[in-house]
């Protein structure tokens, strides 16, 4: 298995690193041999890198040392490939206000970079969600249903759908998810209300679905998916708040028991409990885990997005 080829993307074609610029990675001792294939990959580049190793948290949110967190503003770029997610943390909401391009990498795995949903072609992608957003640009209301008894709706009134800019952050102050290739955003709180089957992913691979009740935007009841409901409870009451409505648009991600990437599989669409406040929500808790569906149909005001799990925009 091979790393640099994954890692070759990541610098060159997603973050766009050029000579001279400072290249920040962290590494939290869980993926090494990823940390130094982009530390590898950056130097190729004639840019700086610097490679950290900081203690590995201890769940999604959960901020970095706070002179790690200097170091993130000061940085040009910025490479996470970490156990737990950097994504929703004020360090690298800072850092982003400051400048800095930054990748979060949150469960990546060798195979990932090896195959799948890192060697997607990303300007493609690219031209895929530009066309998504303009559909979706302005929404107001989203329902979503499936076969397996999903039926849900929330308000997405007012607020703004993140691109994750698709895995090109060429600009500065751009932040994405890598493998990336998901469309989100945070609905209006408290106006989530009905049932989800989580059948893809809920922190980890899934035996069985998990069936989620939810009620004025908070998860009332969670069936299945313990891990789930564990970390969901370190953030308290707000742990359950109905945080995130993505759809996912990379047609070489799979679904494989990792959210990464199975959130950014094409024809899939998941709802995140937790924290917001880092992509226009209102709540922060420190917590944030998403769950995936396979197959469901998704309405945007009457916009058809989703049927049965195919793409009809």
């Amino acid at each position: 298995m091979t790393l640099a080829k994954g890692a070759k993307v990541a610098v060159e074609v997603c973050m766009g690193v050029k000579k001279g610029e400072e290249v920040l990675i962290i590494s939290d001792s869980t993926r090494d041999r990823i940390a130094e294939a982009l530390f590898q990959a950056s130097l190729d580049m004639g840019a700086e890198p610097i490679l950290v190793k900081i203690q590995p948290r201890t769940r999604h949110g959960e901020e970095p040392p706070k002179s790690l967190a200097i170091m993130m503003m000061e940085a040009d770029v910025v490479f996470a490939p970490t156990e737990y997610s950097m994504t929703h943390t004020q360090a690298r909401r800072n850092a982003t206000r400051e400048g800095a391009r930054i990748a979060t990498m949150p469960g990546i795995t060798e195979g990932m970079m090896d195959s799948g949903a890192m060697l997607a072609d990303f300007h493609e992608i690219q031209r895929r969600m530009r066309r998504v957003y303009r559909k979706l640009r302005g929404a107001r209301e989203v329902s979503i249903e499936s076969e397996l008894g999903t039926d849900f709706t929330l308000s997405v009134k007012g607020r703004d759908w993140i691109t994750d800019d698709v895995g090109i952050c060429h600009r500065k102050g751009q932040y994405t998810n890598l493998p990336a290739g998901e469309i989100f955003i945070a609905p209006r709180e408290g106006t989530a209300n009905g049932k989800l089957v989580i059948d893809g992913s809920f922190v980890g691979a899934m035996e069985e679905p998990a069936r989620v009740s939810v009620k004025d935007g908070y998860a009332t009841r969670i069936v299945g998916a313990k891990e789930a409901v564990q970390e969901l409870n370190k953030g308290g009451k707000e742990g359950r708040n109905v945080a995130e409505l993505g759809i996912g648009l990379n047609d070489k991600a799979r679904i494989i028991g990792n959210v990464l990437e199975d959130e950014k599989a094409l024809g899939t669409a998941h709802v995140a409990f937790g924290d917001n406040s880092t992509f226009g929500g209102k709540v922060r808790c420190g917590v944030h885990i998403d769950g995936v569906m396979k197959n469901p149909t998704l309405v945007v005001d009457e916009l058809v997005v989703l049927e049965d799990g195919e793409m009809k925009i």
